[in-house]
């Protein structure tokens, strides 16, 4: 923790140069805090609006250690960071969210470990270590009915529908255990999901948390697509839901925003929360709060890693988030034109890839 509240003036540290450490650095900015970014790559989205930059490998030590000295706080800005260059940095500097939330969340199979021993609802799901241990895990979980859904998934390094397939059958044992290989994966039995949302939550350094209200998400691809506000989600859902959340952020003693991604599982008539993942970080379903709130989530984040008092989650507006994908994004002018009152932000991305997020729109509407 630190000792007192960062003073404006102060430079916070984030790990990661894509577009959520831009927004996170800008947030910074708007409350009179500098920015300093550690990425590898030298044309990386937050370096343009960094007050400082440091370009360097995650295993340069001696460039992580310069990094931590210069900031007065540190956090990170996606969850493949890896943890020996955290434990560097936290030698040097305050850093938050904490190690231990970024090991969690990196590994599948640790992160339901964690999940489990904290008796919170997921998936039935079985761990794989390599090729040789799917098709046993395959009959258990789809207890004779061989058209049961499932889902393998690696245990590192799966984010936007990469690093999983599906498994619909015994049919798809074969290309299974070929993509599979030695690797570790995670065997997920699909649920009857009604829709996906996300709790965004944040808590502060005395352990006081806030929710945003949750969007509905809409995937394609494994990529979301859009997040809308209000999700209508029946008050006992939400309830058990933020309840869920708060477990989390406890067990962790975990500082800033944190996303946990659920389905509205369909159960004896109506609806139940089940985890699929978590986020220790600002979210791709949380971009809507910059419009729609008096504090978005990037702020409340940055306000948490710098020890100062949590501004509001309320919003003030329904919302409707839309990604722009690959090529989407150089139709701004059209984008625009067709609703001037869109609010489009722009990542700064050099090459619109297919299926890589070049940035978003968000539409409002009054709230009733």
């Amino acid at each position: 923790m630190t000792a007192e509240p960062l003073p404006p003036g102060a430079t916070v540290g984030i790990v990661g140069g894509g577009q959520l450490g831009r927004m996170m650095a800008l947030a910074a900015s708007k409350i009179g805090l500098k920015s300093s970014i550690f990425a590898p790559d030298e044309d990386c989205p937050a370096f343009e609006v960094a007050t400082f930059r440091h370009c360097a490998a995650y295993d340069d030590r001696a460039a992580l250690e310069r990094f931590a000295r210069e900031a007065d706080a540190v956090t990170y800005e996606f969850e493949n960071v890896p943890a020996e260059a955290l434990a560097i940095i936290e030698q040097h500097s305050h850093l938050a969210p904490n190690r231990r939330a970024l090991e969690v969340s990196q590994n599948r199979l640790e992160e339901r470990r964690f999940l489990a021993g904290l008796g919170l609802p997921c998936a039935p799901h079985a761990e794989i270590r390599g090729r040789n241990e799917l098709e046993p895990a395959w009959s258990n979980l789809t207890a004779g009915q061989s058209d049961t859904l499932l889902f393998l998934k690696l245990a590192r390094y799966g984010y936007d529908g990469k690093g999983q397939m599906r498994i619909g059958g015994a049919g798809d044992l074969a290309p299974a255990r070929q993509w599979l290989g030695n690797e570790e994966a995670l065997l997920e039995r699909g649920v009857d999901f009604a829709y996906e949302f996300s709790m965004l939550c944040v808590r502060d350094q005395g352990g006081r948390m806030s929710c945003y209200d949750p969007p509905r998400n809409v995937h394609k691809g494994g990529i979301l697509r859009e997040s809308i506000v209000p999700a209508a989600l029946p008050d006992d859902v939400l309830a058990t839901a933020k309840d869920i959340a708060g477990e989390i952020l406890a067990a962790l003693d975990y500082v800033g925003v944190l996303a946990v991604e659920m389905f509205a599982e369909r159960h004896n008539g109506g609806i139940r929360p089940i985890i699929n993942e978590i986020a220790p970080r600002v979210h791709n379903s949380g971009h809507w709060t910059l419009d729609a709130c008096p504090v978005s989530q990037f702020e409340n984040h940055i306000r948490a890693v710098a020890g100062w008092p949590l501004g509001t989650t309320e919003r003030h507006s329904d919302a409707r988030m839309v990604n722009l994908l690959g090529e989407e994004a150089l139709r701004w002018p059209s984008l625009l034109e067709e609703n001037p009152s869109r609010s489009l932000t722009l990542y700064g991305k050099k090459d619109a890839v297919s299926g890589r997020k070049m940035g978003h729109f968000v539409e409002l509407k009054p709230k009733p």
